[in-house]
């Protein structure tokens, strides 16, 4: 499965397949919570909230391209991720791009 954020993929005519997307929502425990709050005193990076992100990314492009392998993709174009927080210590990470089929 071919992934990009460009709305073409060189060489290659495209027919559209319809919208692909993917999403989760996730936390950290009440551990982890604690010491990053503590970490965010001193200031610098909150290292278990960048796992936690590039982990839910990882998950939510995962299902997006199941949802493409649905339509018989062979590629996703022109990919956006969006984040939200839906409650305190939780986000929601959301993939969505087009499918499309090589002509």
């Amino acid at each position: 499965m071919i992934l990009v954020n460009t709305d073409y993929i060189t060489g290659n005519e495209l027919e559209t397949l319809g919208l692909v997307k993917g999403s989760t929502i996730q936390s950290r425990h009440l551990g982890k919570d604690v010491l990053q709050a503590l970490k965010s005193l001193v200031g610098g990076e909150l290292s278990a909230y960048t796992e936690m992100m590039n982990e839910a990314r990882a998950l939510a492009t995962k299902r997006m391209v199941e949802d493409a392998e649905k339509l018989g993709a062979d590629a996703v174009v022109n990919i956006r991720y969006a984040s939200a927080a839906i409650m305190k210590n939780a986000a929601e990470v959301i993939a969505y791009g087009t499918a499309v089929k090589f002509k």
